[in-house]
């Protein structure tokens, strides 16, 4: 039986300060305006019912600490995500604002932030681009602006799309050149070609995980349960959903059937995930990886004093450590909204990084070189990993429950990106 500690729970208190204080507090804006040689370029990627675009965005001569980006769609274009960017549409109005981490912008430099949605069959460029209210792309003050990329077109023999006042599940970027076969609502996952796991469930045909995935309670099954959810996805049509219950017999994980050799010994991971109830302060477990190194013992990525954590099953240790200093270098899960998570192990030199939504995570960071309050419990001994597997669930080990959606999840030799 495996058996998790929540440690130090004393700390709990002073950590939600301080990761509060961290990493939750939003950029504020400082200038209310920018230069009008600001450049806003929208480049689109449509296929028949969809689309997304990348939005690059130079402020010019003027530096700022938060930023607004604005533009008008001409055509039914209506945006269901967004990636490193607060998105909001109203009619034809678009408004994204930054994101936590990247509001600050020097002059001179560049930031990029990105959209997805529904398209009918018109889908002409959007207008109107401005920065913190100022007209961009050399467009006088009180004229829209056009952009400067070319209009998209679409592909040949479109099919019907959904009614733009309908709330049609969100799709991510296609790849240029999918390997894979496209999902019944469009191209694959983003990034996926060469991955050795490219899977966004779209292939799954009845309520119970099946085929490349099989259901599995480790130790003992309780209340956990496991399902293919056809209301809430990040993309196409399907997600799987976990209902996780609290206590330690309640905990159900989805185990990936692929082959997973080919990955090698460095292995980069992306997955979607989405949540209902915040990180609690014991130990729970969300992705979890059997390292053949180490007794066979799991790896596993989930949360502990209410922010994001590694363990490692066979000795209890943690990344970053436990203390308020080192959990206030980690970073909550959001709530309520589809988050990016990326992971890099490295076998062969005990190396591990991890992302969230494109961003590095410092406490998340074993470097082989052991610092205090991040990676130097980690490093307590040799640490050599040799994964074979991929699960993702939920594993609590106190009363914590919690209902998660899982969506577009890739397993490849390179980081494959958000």
């Amino acid at each position: 039986m495996r058996i998790s500690h929540a440690r130090l729970a004393p700390v709990v208190a002073a950590v939600t300060t301080l990761a509060a204080a961290v990493v939750v507090t939003p950029l504020v804006a400082g200038p209310a305006s920018a230069a009008q040689g600001c450049q806003v370029d929208y480049r689109p990627t449509v296929w028949p019912g969809g689309f997304t675009a990348t939005v690059r965005v130079a402020p010019g001569d003027t530096a700022l600490n938060g930023w607004t980006v604005g533009w008008t769609y001409a055509g039914d274009q209506r945006i269901t995500g967004a990636w490193n960017a607060v998105v909001s549409q109203s009619g034809a109005t678009v408004t994204a604002r930054n994101a936590a981490w990247n509001g600050s912008l020097p002059a001179g430099g560049v930031t990029e932030f990105g959209v997805q949605g529904t398209v009918g069959p018109a889908a002409p460029a959007p207008t109107g681009f401005t920065l913190n209210g100022v007209p961009c792309n050399g467009a006088p003050p009180g004229s829209p602006s056009p952009t400067t990329s070319p209009s998209p077109t679409m592909s040949p023999s479109p099919t019907t799309s959904p009614s733009p006042t309908t709330s049609p599940s969100p799709t991510t970027s296609p790849s240029p050149t999918p390997t894979t076969s496209p999902s019944p609502t469009g191209p694959p996952p983003a990034g996926c070609s060469g991955a050795v796991l490219c899977d966004g469930f779209e292939n799954q045909t009845g309520s119970t995980p099946s085929g490349d995935w099989t259901v599995v309670h480790p130790d003992c099954a309780g209340t956990g349960a496991a399902a293919v959810d056809t209301a809430t996805a990040h993309a196409g049509s399907r997600s799987i959903r976990i209902d996780g219950g609290g206590g330690y017999c309640n905990h159900v994980f989805v185990r990936a059937n692929r082959d997973l050799s080919a990955v090698g010994a460095v292995r980069y991971g992306r997955l979607w995930v989405r949540h209902t109830t915040a990180l609690p302060a014991d130990h729970v477990t969300v992705l979890a990886m059997t390292d053949a190194a180490d007794g066979n013992r799991d790896l596993r990525m989930g949360g502990q004093n209410g922010a994001l954590q590694w363990n490692r099953a066979s000795d209890d240790a943690t990344l970053p450590e436990q203390s308020p200093a080192g959990v206030a270098l980690s970073v909550p899960l959001p709530t309520g909204r589809w988050s990016c998570v990326e992971f890099m192990v490295d076998g062969s030199t005990g190396q591990l990084r991890t992302w969230l939504d494109g961003a590095a995570v410092a406490g998340l960071t074993a470097d082989g070189v052991p610092t205090h309050d991040v990676d130097g419990q980690w490093y307590g001994r040799t640490w050599r990993p040799r994964l074979t597997d991929l699960k993702i669930g939920w594993e609590s080990y106190g009363g914590a429950a919690d209902t998660l959606w899982f969506d577009d999840v890739a397993l490849g030799a390179t980081r494959i990106g958000c």
